[in-house]
C-alpha cells in the first residue's frame, strides 16, 4: 500500500452552505427568519421557551448598538457567561455585522483571563453576575476594551451597563428592510475558540465563517441521514466550548429543539431529562462516567434518551457499554472526534457504528496516520498521529506565528498530537495524546487505556493515570483512584486487578493514590499537569 493509498477521505461534501450564503451573518438572518415562529430554545431551569423570531429581533437590536458604538467587520466581542440566552442573543447580533466572538470560560483564575483578553483584544466584554467583577477588573488593565455590560436588567458594578437597557433603548431600534449583511468574506474570523490548555495556557483558535458553514453542512447531512428533526437535544456543555457553540447555530439550521441548562448539575441534568423527554443528549465522557456508575440516575425516569453524541475526550468502549446496559433504551452512543483547531473531522455520521470508535472521516475531509519517528503513513492497525485536511480546518493561532507553524507540516496538514488507528473498514480509534503517553523502558503506554480498565472496577468512581518518573525504566505509569461511596478497596488489590488485565509494561509500577476527585477541565478531559502536580506535592510532605 503506497502512501496515497493511505490517506483516507471522506468523500464530496452533499450540502455546501457556503456557497448559498455570502456571509455567516447572512446564513444566521436567513434561517432565524425562516424558522422564525419556531420555539425551539428551553431554559430548564424556568422552562421559558425562546422564538428564532423574538433571538432575531433582539440580535438586529444589539447589531444596530455595535453599529453606532462602531464595531466593524473582523472586531472581537468577549462573552463570559455560564449556558444563557443572551450569549445566542449576542452571539447572533456580532455575527450581523461580521464581528468575531472570544467565549471566555467564566471560571477562569485571573492569570488565564488576562492572557485571553491580552490574546484576542476584545472591544467589547458581556459578562453575567459569575464573572461581571473578574470581567470589570480585567478590563481596567487593557485600553483596547471599550465597554462591559452585564447581563440581565441591574448591575452589580457602577459604571458598566445592563444588556437589558440595550435591548430597550430605541436609539438602536432598526427596521428589517434597511439592516445590510456583512461584506462577503469567508476567511473572516467568525470565533476565536480557545484550545483545551490541557498542557498550559490556552490559545486562540481562528474559527473563520468559512470552517463554520463547513461543520453546520456536515451536520445538516448527518441530520438527514439518522433523522434528527422531532429530537429532543438536551445541551449542558459550556456554550465556551466548539460543541455547545455549534450546537446553538445547528438547531436553528435544522430546527430541532434544544434544551440547555447554565452548567452541568447532576439533580438539574437528570431532571431535565425526565421532564423535557430529552432523546438526544450533547454531552462528555464524564457525564458518560456519571450516568454509568452515579446512584443518583436510579432516581429519575431516563426512557426517553435514544442517542448519546459524546465528544471532549475518548470514551472507552468499556464506559460506553457499561451505559447501555444500565440504561437499555439506549440505541447507540455516537461518538465524535474533534479538536478546537478541526471542530468535526471523524464522526459516527453513517447508519453503521462500531463500539470504541469515533467514527469514520466525515465528508470533505482528509486523514492519514503518520508514525511520529519516522514520518511515514502507516495503514491499517497501526497506531500513530492523525494528520487533517479538511474545510473546517483553523486559519491559524492568533499572535502566534511560531505555533501555526508548528502545527501544520509543510504540506499543509494538521498534526493532531493524538494517537489513533483505523481499521479495515475504516473507523478510527483514538489511543491518547502523544505528550501524555507514558514512556516506559522506550515502549508506549497510553494512559486512558488505564483509565478505562479501572473505571471497569465495580468498586472505582473516578480515575486519572500519568507517568512518574523513575531513573531505570524512565516513567512508571501512576494511578490516581476515586473510590465509590462507601466502598473499600486497597493499593495492591488495584494493582493486581489491572496486572491481570494489561501486558507486563503496563503494570501500576508508580503506584496508586486515592483522592477525592480527578482534575478535568469543561469537557471532561484529565488535565494531567495536574496530576503530575499532586505527585509533586505529596513528594514534599
Amino acid at each position: 500500500m503506497g502512501d496515497e493509498e493511505k490517506v483516507i477521505f471522506g468523500g464530496d461534501l452533499t450540502t455546501d452552505l457556503s456557497k448559498s450564503f455570502s456571509s455567516l451573518g447572512e446564513l444566521c438572518y436567513y434561517y432565524l427568519n425562516k424558522n422564525r415562529d419556531k420555539s425551539r430554545l428551553i431554559d430548564g431551569v424556568t422552562g421559558r421557551k425562546f422564538s428564532f423570531g423574538a433571538i432575531k429581533d433582539k440580535a438586529l437590536h444589539l447589531a444596530e448598538f455595535f453599529r453606532q458604538v462602531g464595531i466593524k467587520e473582523g472586531d472581537v466581542i468577549g462573552i463570559c457567561c455560564e449556558n444563557r440566552i443572551e450569549f445566542t442573543i449576542t452571539m447572533y447580533g456580532a455575527y450581523f455585522v461580521g464581528a468575531t466572538i472570544v467565549a471566555i470560560n467564566y471560571l477562569f483564575k485571573d492569570l488565564e483571563m488576562n492572557h485571553i483578553i491580552q490574546l484576542t483584544q476584545p472591544k467589547i466584554i458581556f459578562g453575567s453576575e459569575f464573572a461581571i467583577e473578574k470581567v470589570f477588573n480585567t478590563s481596567k488593565k487593557f485600553s483596547f476594551i471599550e465597554k462591559v455590560i452585564q447581563y440581565g436588567d441591574t448591575v452589580l458594578i457602577d459604571g458598566i451597563r445592563a444588556f437589558e437597557d440595550i435591548l430597550k433603548d430605541k436609539r438602536y431600534t432598526i427596521r428589517e428592510e434597511d439592516y445590510v449583511y456583512p461584506k462577503k468574506d469567508l476567511n473572516r474570523n467568525a470565533i476565536i475558540a480557545l484550545s483545551s490548555g490541557t498542557t498550559g495556557l490556552s490559545k486562540g483558535v481562528q474559527i473563520t465563517e468559512s470552517n463554520l458553514m463547513a461543520t453546520l453542512s456536515i451536520l445538516k447531512d448527518l441530520t438527514k441521514l439518522i433523522a434528527l428533526s422531532d429530537a429532543i437535544i438536551m445541551s449542558s456543555t459550556p456554550w465556551s466550548q466548539a460543541l455547545g457553540f455549534i450546537t446553538q447555530i445547528r438547531c436553528v439550521v435544522e430546527d430541532f429543539t434544544v434544551i440547555f441548562i447554565p452548567r452541568f448539575e447532576e439533580r438539574l441534568f437528570l431532571s431535565c431529562i425526565e421532564k423535557y423527554k430529552v432523546t438526544h443528549p450533547m454531552i462528555n465522557p464524564h457525564t458518560v462516567l456519571f450516568l454509568a456508575k452515579s446512584p443518583l440516575v436510579e432516581e429519575y425516569d431516563l426512557s426517553s434518551l435514544q442517542i448519546l453524541f459524546c465528544g471532549g475526550a475518548p470514551l472507552s468502549k468499556e464506559l460506553a457499554e457499561h451505559v447501555k446496559l444500565r440504561l437499555p433504551n439506549i440505541i447507540w452512543i455516537r461518538q465524535g472526534y474533534g479538536l478546537s483547531e478541526t471542530f468535526l473531522a471523524i464522526g459516527n455520521v453513517g447508519i453503521k457504528t462500531k463500539p470504541g470508535s469515533v467514527g469514520t472521516v466525515v465528508k470533505g475531509s482528509y486523514c492519514k496516520v503518520v508514525d511520529p519517528a519516522t514520518g511515514k503513513s502507516l495503514g491499517p492497525n497501526e497506531i500513530g498521529e492523525l494528520y487533517f485536511k479538511s474545510p473546517q480546518i483553523m486559519k491559524g493561532y492568533i499572535g502566534n506565528d511560531a505555533a501555526t507553524k508548528e502545527v501544520f507540516d509543510p504540506e499543509g496538514w494538521l498534526r493532531t498530537g493524538d494517537l489513533g488507528y483505523y481499521d479495515e473498514d475504516e473507523f478510527f480509534f483514538i489511543v491518547d495524546r502523544i505528550k501524555e503517553v507514558i514512556k516506559y523502558r522506550a515502549l508506549q503506554v497510553p494512559p486512558a487505556e488505564l483509565e478505562a480498565l479501572l473505571l471497569s472496577h465495580p468498586k472505582i468512581a473516578d480515575a486519572g493515570v500519568t507517568g512518574i518518573p523513575n531513573e531505570a525504566d524512565g516513567e512508571h505509569p501512576i494511578a490516581f483512584v476515586v473510590k465509590k461511596p462507601s466502598e473499600e478497596i486497597t493499593e495492591q488489590e488495584i494493582k493486581d486487578y489491572i496486572a491481570n488485565l494489561v501486558i507486563d509494561i503496563k503494570r501500576l509500577r508508580g503506584g496508586v493514590r486515592f483522592v477525592n476527585s480527578i482534575p478535568k477541565n469543561a469537557m471532561g478531559k484529565i488535565l494531567r499537569r495536574e496530576l503530575k502536580k499532586l505527585i509533586e506535592l505529596q513528594s514534599k510532605i
